[in-house]
């Protein structure tokens, strides 16, 4: 900022000089001046004869009056000049009172009258110089230069270790790492150390994460772009700056270069919008060139994450460039369980929280949807001034980050709400009924995001394939609302729109991408192209019209068998199924527990309502009693930090006066006056507006004997609050 400021009044003085000359030239021009009269005061004058000389140039008139004076005008458009000469000049010429002259023509350029605007050209000259050499002021000027940071170690650097799961994948990037720092190692053995790493993996994987904790480890320089970086409007610019990227790290070799999101820039060529000679391609041909061409890069080793690898170009996945492809995938649940330990380590939580089960409820979660979802715990937490974070909270976050935030404020009628229980009550009762399925977690006619309620199971293993069997119980829990609609309240709704298409989808895969069926036989019929920007815009259909009608009929065959597999199961458990629609209204949210007990006969609903009733009254009087507690504590943490201040002032003061007994005597009125009633900026600073010569400051070990007496005496007062202190402390700041 203040080099920005020193350069800017350095401009502002250059400006001023130049606009100072330009006017000192044109006032000097100025000075020459005569006074301007009008056309018919001038001619009145001239027909009169008080005139000396006449000079005529043109449509201007200049005369030389008799007392020495100058003044000139111009003659109007509508006004002949001959007219004027012959009714008043050439009478007086001839008699002698008038003497007639006029200009020469310009033949040649007068330099005095350019030379402001040579001026002006040769400081802009300079000005656009200074700019230009100014290392930070010319970015605008620096289209092809590369936008590459490099990364510095500032003592918070992240290690492996900081990186929860993803073992197999730590072990391909520390060869990387170890190659680096061992290089002879390697090359006593002939080996070739991998000239790329592609990381792929879904969104919140932690691809850049894990790249980070690289950077950490190397040691070397670590150079970090985005793949966007490259791409600007102007043509050749991200080729200049793939150039300058890596003529930088040749002179910085070994080195890593980072490139985010290489999808940006990375993608095929040659088809699509663009052509094959847009600028996004001449960037990659650029790229390709410097990662495998004539010209080696030994010690440079290129390291790029993507989450879509399927749209990269398949020269730039070739041995060569990037050899090696290293997929960062969700984690497991032991995976799950070490992240869950990262993300709770400075986050106080109750006793009923147990990180093995977080981690068997929460399949299918990134590492970034952990990371979000205890936040969100915490967040709840403090909305409700609790000091530790409780299963509650979680549970709820789990639901929040999963399907959105409850909106209970949401106005309802009886009748949408009869039908919500009733359609979540159905998906439940044909997960319970169906064997081999996962358990009911949570059971809800709360709106949430776009849904007006929502039935979640959670797997008990870990699933990496589906069978033939899993998909059509999928299919009859997607189908179990509709039913339940048809069944109960002879009608159905709209509420199912979205539970139809995913069956349906389910049963197309099954058919046309997995081989499913009895009748077509184990052919594949889905093709592999994806519409995108850059490939085709359509699809081709590879099979006929009338292999196409008997996959709509084997779609139909499965989902109307699935449907009446459906009306029987809830048919069945008709019993369990009113019940637990019963108890969805009148509680709203049931649990897995609930919905177990519901199912089984073991409580009623009016029974249930009853201890969800008593249990919410509970919470809420603990709730209370906690938030109390942490006004309290808030309160007490305000006290001793007000009462160290004043002590440490009276420290400061006391010694003051009692060091300096001359400065007390000469000053005894002012001392005592301003003792007694120190002013808030003495209470502040209380050294300040003392002379030099009293101004002594109290010794270190002094004011830290007594800081270490308060602290003892305030826990002597409060010996269980420090616990507390820190546990709040670490959740305000989380």
């Amino acid at each position: 900022m203040k080099r920005f400021i020193k350069n800017f009044a350095i401009y502002l003085v250059i400006f001023a000089v130049v606009l100072g000359v330009a006017f000192f030239y044109k006032g000097a021009d100025g000075a020459k001046k005569t006074a301007e009269v009008k056309f018919s005061t001038f001619a009145t004058h001239l027909e009169k004869g008080k005139y000396k000389t006449i000079n005529i140039t043109d449509r201007k008139m200049t005369a030389t009056l008799k007392n020495g004076n100058k003044e000139y005008a111009y003659a109007p458009s509508v006004v002949e000049i001959s007219w004027l000469e012959n009714s008043y000049v050439f009478p007086q010429v001839k008699s002698g009172k008038l003497k007639l002259s006029s200009d020469p023509p310009q033949s040649s350029v007068n330099f005095f009258s350019l030379l402001p605007t040579i001026i002006m050209v040769v400081a802009l000259g300079f000005l656009f110089y200074f700019m230009m050499s100014q290392g930070g002021n010319n970015k605008a000027f620096q289209f092809g230069k590369n936008r590459a940071k490099l990364y510095k170690e500032n003592g918070k650097n992240i290690r492996f270790a900081d990186v929860a799961g993803l073992k197999e994948e730590k072990e391909e990037l520390e060869e990387i790492v170890d190659f680096l720092k061992n290089p002879s190692k390697y090359s006593n053995l002939g080996a070739r150390i991998p000239k790329g790493v592609l990381l792929v993996g879904n969104p919140g994987t932690g691809k850049t994460y894990i790249s980070r904790a690289t950077a950490g480890e190397a040691g070397v320089p670590f150079f970090t772009i985005s793949g966007s970086d490259f791409v600007e409007m102007f043509v050749g610019v991200g080729a200049s700056r793939v150039r300058d990227l890596f003529d930088q790290a040749k002179k910085n070799a070994p080195c890593i270069i980072f490139i985010d999101e290489i999808d940006a820039v990375g993608r095929k060529r040659g088809a699509g919008l663009g052509g094959g000679n847009d600028e996004r391609e001449q960037t990659l041909n650029q790229l390709l060139v410097e990662m495998d061409g004539f010209d080696g890069n030994s010690g440079i080793i290129i390291l790029a994450a993507t989450n879509r690898p399927d749209v990269l170009d398949p020269a730039l996945l070739r041995p060569g460039r990037f050899d090696r492809q290293i997929v960062i995938g969700m984690p497991d649940v032991k995976a799950r369980e070490e992240i869950f330990k990262v993300h709770t380590k400075n986050k106080p939580l109750a006793d009923d929280v147990t990180i093995e089960i977080l981690a068997r409820r929460t399949p299918g979660f990134s590492p970034a949807d952990i990371e979000n979802l205890v936040n969100e715990a915490a967040l709840l937490t403090a909305r409700r001034n609790g000091t530790k974070i409780r299963m509650d909270e979680i549970e709820e976050a789990t639901t929040k980050v999963m399907a959105g935030p409850a909106k209970k404020s949401r106005v309802i009628s009886e009748a949408e709400r009869k039908l919500t229980a009733y359609h979540e009550a159905g998906h439940a009762i044909v997960m319970k009924a169906i064997p081999n399925s996962d358990p009911v977690h949570q059971i809800t006619i709360i709106p949430r995001g776009m849904a007006g309620g929502f039935t979640m199971s959670l797997p008990e293993d870990e699933k990496f394939f589906m069978t033939k069997g899993d998909m059509v119980n999928m299919i009859k829990h997607l189908l179990g609302g509709r039913v339940a609609e048809e069944l109960k309240l002879d009608d159905i709704s709209t509420g199912a729109s979205n539970d139809l298409e995913r069956a349906t989808a389910i049963a197309r895969q099954m058919i046309t991408k997995y081989g499913f069926s009895s009748k077509l036989g184990p052919v594949s019929f889905s093709s592999s192209d994806e519409v995108f920007l850059g490939k085709d815009f359509s699809t081709r259909q590879n099979y006929s019209e009338e292999t196409a009608s008997e996959i709509d009929a084997e779609i139909k065959h499965i989902l109307e068998s699935c449907y009446e597999a459906t009306t029987n199961i809830l048919k069945e458990n008709d019993e369990a199924f009113e019940r637990v629609a019963q108890a969805l209204l009148l509680i709203e949210t049931l649990d897995g527990e609930q919905f177990n007990d519901l199912y089984d006969g073991k409580v009623t609903p009016e029974e249930l309502a009853e201890n969800v009733k008593a249990r919410d009254e509970q919470i809420a009087e603990l709730n209370k009693a906690e938030a109390k507690e942490s006004e309290r504590l808030e309160e007490e943490r305000r006290q001793e930090a007000e009462e160290r201040l004043k002590e440490l002032q009276s420290v400061i003061v006391g010694d003051l006066k009692f060091e300096d007994s001359t400065f007390a005597e000469e000053n005894k009125p002012t001392v005592k006056k301003d003792l007694e009633k120190p002013s808030e900026e003495e209470q502040t600073n209380s050294n300040v507006g003392w002379p030099a010569e009293a101004e002594e400051e109290p010794k270190d070990a002094e004011i830290e004997a007594d800081a270490d007496t308060d602290a003892d005496a305030s826990k002597e007062a409060a010996p269980e609050s420090k616990d507390e202190y820190k546990n709040d402390t670490e959740t305000d700041k989380e």
